[in-house]
C-alpha cells in the first residue's frame, strides 16, 4: 500500500519504549459527496474507521468499524487499497513512551441500506453522526475546530487526505 504522507512530530528522543495502535478507515464516495463521521459536539469530519483488534486484517476492521460508526455495510468485493498515513510522536500519556500508528485508507462501495449504529460510549457522547458531505466543506471544518478532546493531528489527516482524493480526481 502506498504511503499518502508522514506525521512525524520528531519529540520523542527521550522514549524508551513504544506503543502501535493502527487503524483502518473506509472512503466511500457517492458522486461529489464523501461518508464521513460528523462529530456534532466538536463539529469534525473523520472517516468511518477505527482500530484494528488483535488479530483482525485491517479490511476486516475497516467493515467492522464502518458499520458500528455508520451503519454502512461494505460490500467486501468493491474495497480497494488506497494508501496509508504514518503516524510517530511522543504519547500524552507518558513522556517515555512513543506512539506510532498506520491509518489505512480503503476505497469501498456500501449497501443502500444504512443500519442502526453501534456506538461506543465516547462516540454516542460526541453524538457521531453518519453524512454524505462535501469534501471542502469536511476540511473547512476540521480546520477551525475550536475545542476537541482530539489531537489536532487527527482532524488534520483526515483533511490531508480529503485533499489527496479531491487532487486525484475522485469526486465526480
Amino acid at each position: 500500500m502506498r504511503l499518502l504522507f508522514e506525521i512525524d512530530k520528531k519529540d520523542y528522543a527521550q522514549c524508551t519504549h513504544s506503543f502501535v495502535r493502527n487503524s483502518a478507515r473506509g472512503i466511500i464516495i457517492k458522486g461529489k459527496y464523501v461518508a464521513m463521521i460528523h462529530s456534532l459536539k466538536y463539529d469534525y469530519y473523520k472517516f468511518p474507521g477505527g482500530g484494528i483488534e488483535s488479530g483482525e486484517s485491517p479490511v476486516n476492521a475497516m467493515i467492522r468499524e464502518t458499520r458500528e460508526e455508520a451503519g454502512l455495510v461494505v460490500l467486501p468485493d468493491t474495497v480497494r487499497e488506497y494508501g496509508y498515513v504514518h503516524r510517530i510522536q511522543r504519547s500524552d500519556m507518558d513522556e517515555t513512551e512513543c506512539f506510532i500508528q498506520d491509518n489505512y485508507y480503503y476505497l469501498c462501495k456500501a449497501s443502500d441500506t444504512v443500519l442502526p449504529q453501534e456506538l461506543d460510549d465516547y462516540e454516542a457522547e460526541e453524538t457521531y453522526s453518519l453524512e454524505f458531505v462535501d469534501p471542502n466543506t469536511a476540511i473547512m471544518k476540521n480546520r477551525h475546530v475550536s475545542q476537541s478532546q482530539y489531537d489536532p493531528i487527527m482532524l488534520e489527516r483526515e483533511a490531508r487526505v480529503l485533499e489527496i482524493l479531491i487532487a486525484e480526481g475522485m469526486f465526480s
